[in-house]
């Protein structure tokens, strides 16, 4: 590992001074479960780290007219936290699901999304409650929805001289429900072939939302629209539910590779989406 400058902003002002003063030279640290592996296996070689715990504010998770969720909140912390219960837990589901204990303890939700790979876990949730991704830069702070967040492998909107300061999850409604769900061949310290998160919002036993999200199914996460769309307005029957999880298997654009076939992972979004359609109609119903 070569050589590099370690700095401790205290604030968001700061830290965007040490951004706008070395560019692609800087690299931002939290839990560090994506960035020192890469560091050590001499992938990426930043002239300076930019350690952003002393930032009070990408810490924090708030739960008011909407969710807040801070970029350097823990996995470990959404997982046990009592803010991501009734609609946002497939949040917390997605968070349990990060490596091992001792990584979820370290690992961010910020990390997860701007290491940018096509199986982060924490992707499809946030993907299918809409939720928008703050990013401060020089020109202020702007806010981009979480489904043009991704750009490809490994690659997001966030510029070198910005940093992802937040996630803002609005209120989902009433009646609302959802999870995630994904496959892997271990248990624990794996990453998905597949992974679904899905998330209905009824009325009168219709329903008036339903959001589907795809992991590692193609470069980036993906929304399953075909089989959104058949499932609003309409009562959310067994039929319906089957219906819509052949549907999301249009928006999947799979490889094959020694962990799946592009059969393997095409029929894993059926079962997937089918199972978490299920579960989110019985959340939203509860």
């Amino acid at each position: 590992m070569r050589r590099f400058d370690f700095v401790l902003p205290n604030s968001l002002e700061d830290c965007l001074k040490i951004l706008a003063e070395r560019g692609p030279q800087a690299k931002l640290i939290a839990g560090g479960t994506d960035l020192l592996p890469q560091m050590k296996n001499g992938a990426l070689h930043p002239g300076v780290v930019v350690d952003l715990s002393g930032i009070a504010r990408v810490r924090q998770v708030q739960n008011g007219s909407g969710l807040r969720i801070g970029a350097a909140v823990t996995a470990r912390e959404l997982e046990r936290s009592p803010a991501l219960g009734g609609p946002y837990r497939a949040i917390a589901e997605s968070a349990a699901m990060v490596g091992s204990l001792q990584v979820r303890n370290l690992a961010t939700v910020g990390g997860n999304l701007c290491n940018a790979a096509p199986s982060a876990d924490m992707a499809p949730p946030l993907v299918a409650l809409e939720a928008l991704a703050v990013i401060a830069g020089p020109g202020g702070e702007r806010r981009v929805p979480m489904a043009d967040f991704f750009t490809g492998v490994r690659k997001t909107v966030v510029a070198p001289n910005e940093l992802l300061v937040e996630l803002i999850v609005p209120p989902p409604g009433a009646h609302s429900g959802g999870q995630y769900l994904r496959h892997t061949p271990r248990r624990e310290l794996d990453i998905a072939v597949v992974g679904v998160a899905s998330q209905l919002t009824m009325a009168d036993g219709r329903c008036t939302k339903a959001r589907i999200a795809l992991a590692s199914v193609a470069p980036t996460p993906v929304r399953a629209t075909a089989a959104e769309r058949s499932l609003e307005g309409q009562p959310v029957t067994p039929e319906a539910i089957e219906r819509a999880a052949t549907l999301a298997i249009e928006a999947a654009k799979p490889i094959d590779d020694q962990r799946g076939s592009i059969e393997f992972r095409k029929r894993l979004v059926r079962v997937l989406t089918r199972r978490t359609l299920t579960t989110a109609l019985a959340r939203a119903d509860a």
